[in-house]
């Protein structure tokens, strides 16, 4: 822990005047994310390094760790990066227990978790059906759903856009609810956080 919270410090101090040269970012709404009560930060994903701008958007001794897929954890570099980061690797493909434990005990610790229920990038909203599991974990731990919004950077240098949505508890008529309870409920978080983007280019 001692090694990331340094590791975190180099980022913020370093990292994040090149990250805002090269993707120039303003951020919305961060006082929506709770001090005091851990929750699911559930972004559109559009783009390769929105996990590494939705991070530095929020102050560095906020505790987030990131789901992200096996493959970016298993590439040389850049899985230690994020990494340390607080990232862990969840595999796509099958029911990995191993990465629903890890998500779980981050809530349970006090931590964010941030996923991107999409599971990979999408170039426009409705692409892909976003994964259900996302919401099976909020249920578990009674953490709120938060949606993100993160603008598509088309160019280097022009500036991204990051919205933080209010926290969103889903209700199901069971205690654990259902596959489709899930399904329904991260269909509803995604088109929160694109609305949250539609709802910024009207102003």
């Amino acid at each position: 822990m001692k090694e990331s919270t340094r590791f975190l410090r180099v980022v913020y101090t370093l990292a994040t005047p090149v990250l805002h040269l090269i993707y120039p970012f303003d951020v919305r709404g961060a006082e929506n994310v709770p001090a005091d009560q851990p929750v699911v930060l559930c972004g559109n994903h559009a783009h390769a390094v929105d996990p590494i701008l939705m991070r530095v958007a929020l102050p560095r001794d906020v505790g987030v760790r990131i789901m992200a897929k096996k493959e970016l954890m298993d590439t040389p570099l850049l899985g230690g990066f994020l990494g340390k980061l607080g990232a862990f690797g969840v595999d796509r493909g099958h029911s990995d227990l191993s990465a629903v434990k890890t998500a779980i005990k981050t809530i349970r610790d006090g931590e964010h978790l941030m996923v991107f229920p999409e599971g990979t990038r999408v170039k426009r909203e409705g692409e892909v059906r976003p994964k259900g599991g996302v919401v099976m974990i909020a249920m578990r731990t009674g953490a709120p759903l938060l949606p993100v919004y993160v603008g598509k950077p088309n160019k280097l240098f022009r500036r991204t856009h990051i919205v933080f949505g209010k926290p969103y508890e889903p209700k199901t008529a069971s205690r654990h609810g259902t596959a489709e309870e899930y399904q329904a409920y991260a269909d509803e978080i995604v088109r929160r956080a694109y609305d949250l983007g539609r709802e910024f280019e009207k102003q």
